[in-house]
Formats: structure tokens, sequence, C-alpha cells
């Protein structure tokens, strides 16, 4: 985070100075919603952006086309939906920031198919997940919550029965990733075994041992983390068959995804005493704003932790998503670099002084970039740059020309039979 508060600071500071794009830097419309931190608008204000608007909630896929239609650039939390029908309605779009770790929230294939990049910020909330994940594992095998409960309720309840430390007992962390393996280390720190389970092979960190399936680990960790994506393999994934095979007594920790675990299930293994502790997170249905009635089978059983979708809400980690994202975004619009992308192919570019920048995005089909290259030349356009990247759908090209021409190879691109999106940079 620091290397990317220091490139922020100085790119913005180098841009703010310059007029690289091409197009009037207040004629940019830039839109931020679900209340992104206030530090992505300070890093497009420092740049010289003015046409900012923020607003605190989601919208509605109705109010986000009327919203959308003259913005190019979109930035979003989890609750915005970026429909297909949205996308559609946003012509003047160039980019999409998720200023969250997952993208599930956008039509990628439709991003991907009109030449739209889509960033994300996978690590910068990853320190406020581990930790939670730390703080209920020792909240839930203390049964802190039953104690508290009963406190506010006038009952003096001092028992050390079924209370125990973490330190020596097993932590089974289902998805080694950016989160996984940080809970990992935090773990161990605190004297725990730790055992994992991931569908990619991952290099254990301290003394992490890899579980062979899911079965192994369940059976013998007295907590189970879920740190997995939402993907048509994780759907269900803790479901009534893999519950028989939880050790009696486990905790089950959720700071992942709604539709991974079956909380039917869950909340008749807890009532019945077969597990002892949960904390959840994340919902298969999530409210759309603060205030909105919310209910859960969950609710009202002994040592659970119930909490809003608030893995990744600190302070700290906001602040480093608002800087990441928008670095990102920032630095795709005025140099064309799309390192981090989810849709087109990523290039990490410098600027080229003396030239004029152009973007072509264009479908992934043989032919193409030959005829950018003849278009140009029979034109006598000189190439002073080229930059390609292609994925199975999108070819991306940056192509740094001579100034004198570059508006008339502008026109000529858009006509590359392929065409989806082509810019003059700066």
């Amino acid at each position: 985070m620091k290397l990317v508060r220091k490139f922020v600071q100085i790119y913005s500071k180098k841009m703010a100075n310059s007029a690289l794009t091409s197009y009037p830097k207040d004629k940019i419309k830039i839109l931020f919603l679900e209340n992104i931190s206030d530090a992505a608008i300070k890093v497009f204000r420092d740049a010289g952006y003015t046409d900012i608007k923020k607003v605190s909630g989601a919208l509605s896929e109705d109010q986000l086309i009327e919203e959308i239609k003259n913005v190019h650039l979109v930035g979003i939390r989890s609750k915005t939906q970026m429909t297909k029908r949205v996308i559609d309605h946003a012509p003047k779009l160039q980019a999409i920031g998720c200023f969250c770790i997952g993208t599930n929230q956008v039509n990628l294939a439709e991003a991907r198919k009109k030449g739209i990049v889509v960033f994300n910020a996978p690590y910068s909330n990853t320190r406020s997940v581990a930790e939670l994940v730390i703080g209920a594992s020792i909240i839930l095998i203390r049964k802190i919550l039953d104690k508290n409960n009963a406190a506010h309720e006038g009952i003096w309840n001092k028992d050390a029965k079924g209370s125990f430390e973490l330190r020596g007992k097993t932590l089974g962390i289902i998805g080694y990733g950016n989160i996984g393996s940080q809970v990992s280390v935090l773990a161990e720190a605190l004297g725990m075994k730790v055992q994992f389970y991931d569908v990619v092979t991952k290099l254990p960190l301290g003394n992490a041992i890899a579980c062979k399936n899911l079965k192994d680990l369940v059976s013998k960790s007295d907590i189970i983390t879920l740190h997995v994506p939402e993907t048509g393999q994780t759907k269900n994934l803790i479901n009534k068959t893999l519950f028989k095979q939880f050790k009696k007594g486990a905790i089950l920790i959720n700071y992942a995804r709604g539709e991974v675990v079956d909380l039917e299930t869950l909340a008749k293994l807890l009532e019945e005493g077969h597990l002892s502790g949960a904390a959840i997170d994340v919902f298969p249905v999530e409210p759309e704003k603060n205030g909105d009635s919310f209910s859960s089978p969950l609710q009202k059983i002994s040592n659970v932790l119930l909490t809003p979708h608030i893995g990744g809400s600190t302070e700290e980690a906001q602040y480093n998503i608002g800087e990441d994202v928008s670095a990102k975004l920032l630095h795709f619009l005025e140099i064309g670099a799309s390192t981090g992308s989810h849709t087109i192919p990523e290039l990490s570019l410098s600027p080229l002084e003396g030239t004029h920048r152009i973007l072509h995005i264009h479908s992934n089909t043989p032919g193409v970039l030959s005829e950018i290259n003849s278009t140009l030349s029979d034109n006598h356009i000189n190439i002073l740059g080229q930059y390609l990247k292609t994925n199975e759908e999108i070819g991306y090209v940056v192509l740094d020309v001579d100034k004198k021409l570059s508006k008339n190879a502008v026109e000529l691109l858009r006509n590359v039979k392929g065409s989806v999106k082509v810019r003059l940079l700066y």
C-alpha cells in the first residue's frame, strides 16, 4: 500500500501539470457509488479532474441507467449491479472500478464485448478480514456472546465450562489465497495448528499443512474458516453431506460468499449441539441498504455471531481500496495501462514522449494486427511504438504514432474489421 500511495502522489502531481488526455479533463465524467472513500476522489482531483459525482448508496438498474449514460468512469462496491442492460446504456463508459475484492456484480462478458476495462482491489482489505476471523474465533471458542447477552440482561454467569483457548487448537482454512494465507500466519502466531485445502496447489506458509480433500480437513479441524470465491463449484460447498464430516463441537466461520454455506443445515446442527458456534458475515440474500429488514435461520441461536457483510469494512481498508482502484483507473485513463484488468488483456506501459497514443480494442480474430499496420502504412502514418496483448476474446493494441497524423490514424483504425473501441489517448 505504501508503494501505491507513493505512485498516486507522484503520478497525480505529474499528470495535473500536463495535458496528456486528448479529451479535456473537465469534460470527463466520473461517478462513484456506495459511499466510496474520499481517497478515491482525491486521486482524481489531484490529477486535475473536476466532474466527479459521489452517491452514498447503490442505485437500482433504472436509476443507474439514467445516471450512467454520459459517464466515462464508474466506481462501485458490491451492491451495484452492472448488468448487460446498464452497460448497453453506457456508450461513453471506458472503465469500471470495483472498490472491493470481487467482480461478480459486473457482467464481465458484456463489459469485455464492449471493450470496457474492469478493475478491483483483491488485496487491499486482506488484513481487515484476517483480523476479524481471528477475533471471531476467540469470541466463539470462549462463548463470549452468551456471557455478554446474559450480562446485558442482568445475569451474572461466570463459568469456564465449554470455554477454551485457541492455543493448540486446529484451524482449517478452505481457500488458501490472499486472505486465507494471512489468517494462517496470524493463527500460528497464536499457537494454533493450521491446515488448509485449496483447489490449486499452494506453498504453505510457516508450518501449515495442505489437506488432500475437504473431508480430511473438516474432520480434523476445531475451527473451519472459508475464503473462497463465488463460483459454480463453490455454491453450496458446505452442504448437508460435508457437514456430517465435521468434528463434533467444531466452529464454522464464513467471511467469503453467502452462497457457499447451507444455512438451514447449519442452523439445525447448531441447535442440536453438533456444532458449537458460527460466525457468518455474508448471506445468500442481503438487504440493499442500511436500515432494511434482514432475516436468517441463524438468528437467536446460541453462540452465533452475525454481522452485516463488514469483513473488510475498516477505515484503513476503505482508504487503501480507494487509492488502489483509483490508481488503476487513472493509469488506464491517462496512459492506457491495463494491469489488473478482468476484461481486456493486461499491458503495463509508460508514456512515450513526442508521440500521440491511440488505444485499439478489438475482437481477437486473425488478421487484425496486420490490417492495423497495413492501414497506417498505406496512409504514410509512422508507428513509433506498438504494444499488443490478447486473451481468448479480446485484443488490445496500444500505438504511439506521429503527432501530425494521429487524428487521421484514429479515423482509419475505427474502420478496421473487428474494432470494438478506439480512443486517442494523448
